[in-house]
């Protein structure tokens, strides 16, 4: 079990790096659903390990970032339009 949450630390980490230089590099957006896809499973990953170690102060901080996310997601599922490809209509 140790092993499992010291991997699921370390690619949660990654994940949240990994956001960050695609949104500071301008590959991706912050309205990007990806983007807030990365960024909330980086945070739940990180606060899980956090929490498995006792580190409570980046424990919180993570549940908090994972708040965030949740609250992007859904304005993103909200807010945008989800447009469908329509088929033109038969004479």
């Amino acid at each position: 079990m140790s092993l499992l949450l010291e991997v699921l630390g370390m690619l949660g980490a990654g994940a949240l790096l990994y956001a960050y230089a695609m949104l500071s590099m301008r590959k991706m957006s912050g309205d990007s659903l990806v983007y807030q896809l990365i960024n909330l499973g980086g945070a739940v990953a990180l606060m899980v390990n956090s929490a498995a170690h006792f580190a409570w102060p980046s424990a919180v901080l993570n549940l908090i970032w994972s708040g965030i996310g949740l609250l992007a997601l859904w304005r993103l599922a909200t807010t945008r339009p989800w447009r469908r490809r329509r088929l033109p209509d038969s004479p």
